[in-house]
């Protein structure tokens, strides 16, 4: 290994781990443990880390690399044609505090409802704190599409959790 490429990476890596835990953990919710999408993530992003244009960009790439990885897990899935049901909500997040552990499994769970365009996109908006312009980017996608699927994403997500809570 050299040792120069992996202290370059760390020092990159280490100030975004945070808002990438966020975003692996809120996006994979039922598709798969987070921490595999993060070691997957950043073992490709290692890989290819000559690749990257500008530091700056970092975070997006991770994000891209990560949402690479989740389609191709995702195809996979569609290809065993294996129906979970409602089990793919049932995965214990350890990390969060009994106050809010049932509204973080409730918006997750909720977040799992919307069309994978829209989830990704409030994600990275809403959790992520990422602009529309990078959303854009990241997303390969127009800024109007970025306003429309959050847009779109939001009533969503207000239509699942105000059934959910009038039916609790």
């Amino acid at each position: 290994m050299n040792k120069e490429k992996q202290n370059e990476f760390l020092a990159l890596y280490e100030p975004v781990h945070d808002r990438f835990e966020r975003f692996c953990r809120a996006r994979v919710y039922g598709d798969m443990d987070y921490r595999d999408l993060m070691n997957e993530t950043l073992l490709r992003a290692y890989q290819k880390f000559e690749t990257l244009r500008s530091k700056e960009a970092f975070l997006a790439f991770l994000f891209s690399i990560s949402v690479r990885i989740l389609a191709n897990n995702n195809r996979k899935k569609k290809e065993r044609a294996v129906d979970l049901g409602d089990n793919k909500f049932q995965i214990q997040d350890n990390h969060q505090d009994t106050a809010s552990s049932a509204e973080v499994y409730m918006l997750h769970k909720a977040l799992a409802q919307l069309p994978e365009a829209q989830r990704e996109c409030i994600i990275l908006f809403e959790i992520s704190g990422f602009n529309m312009k990078e959303i854009a980017e990241i997303q390969s996608t127009s800024l109007s599409n970025v306003k429309q699927r959050l847009r779109r994403g939001r009533l969503k997500l207000k239509e699942i959790l105000s059934f959910v809570a009038t039916n609790t």
